[in-house]
């Protein structure tokens, strides 16, 4: 069966088929109802992983901290459906586009910093958070995940896109894949994983749970 959506989350018909949608201000020109807009899982891994009907444990509300934010895409829609979402990224040019769209969003929480240094915005974030939300094209996305556990409170959810170009671009997706999810259980007990296909290559969904 189908896990439910989180609340704030719904599908609604655009279009002539039924598309995700959350409710606030639009941000990269998707389609737009009655304050309902477009999460489009093309452009969204993680809108992906609900599409794929993935149980993110997410119920709405929740506290998240967001790691390789960019523009604020994804980082739009996980604001307007759960509470504090602190956003990670560390180039300049996308964070200046993150700064307006918090501008709207009273609970977005833009960081220039380095997802793979938790220790230079410890003094930001909260700790025990609900939810950290991972979609980093680096090498070591492990690695990340489990240095920024620091802020998950215990059984906190890591929902992670993992890339597997970014990890090794000569090595197939699937043996990449094996070893993040191998390195990732040291730290987290995955819960779910599932490749994110059709609606991005060579990505694999994790949900885990903090041990």
């Amino acid at each position: 069966m189908t896990p439910p959506l989180p609340g704030g989350v719904e599908r609604r018909a655009f279009d002539g088929r039924e598309r995700l949608v959350t409710r606030g201000r639009p941000v990269y020109g998707e389609p737009t109802d009655g304050g309902w807009r477009v999460w489009d899982a093309g452009r969204s891994k993680l809108g992906a992983m609900l599409e794929l009907g993935m149980d993110t444990g997410l119920g709405g509300g929740e506290s998240v901290l967001y790691l390789g934010a960019a523009s604020g895409t994804t980082a739009s829609h996980v604001a307007d459906f759960c509470g504090p979402t602190y956003a990670v990224e560390f180039a300049p040019r996308p964070v200046r586009d993150l700064v307006g769209v918090a501008a709207d969003r009273e609970n977005l929480f833009p960081l220039l910093k380095d997802a793979r240094k938790p220790r230079t915005y410890a003094h930001v974030v909260e700790s025990n958070l609900d939810a950290v939300v991972q979609d980093v094209a680096t090498r070591g996305q492990a690695r990340v995940a489990s240095r920024n556990a620091r802020f998950l409170r215990d059984g906190g959810r890591l929902l992670a896109a993992i890339k597997a170009r970014s990890e090794d671009v000569t090595a197939e997706p699937a043996d990449v894949f094996d070893a993040v999810r191998d390195e990732l259980s040291e730290t987290f007990e995955i819960v779910e994983s599932r490749r994110l296909e059709p609606y991005h290559d060579d990505h694999l969904g994790v949900v885990a749970r903090l041990k």
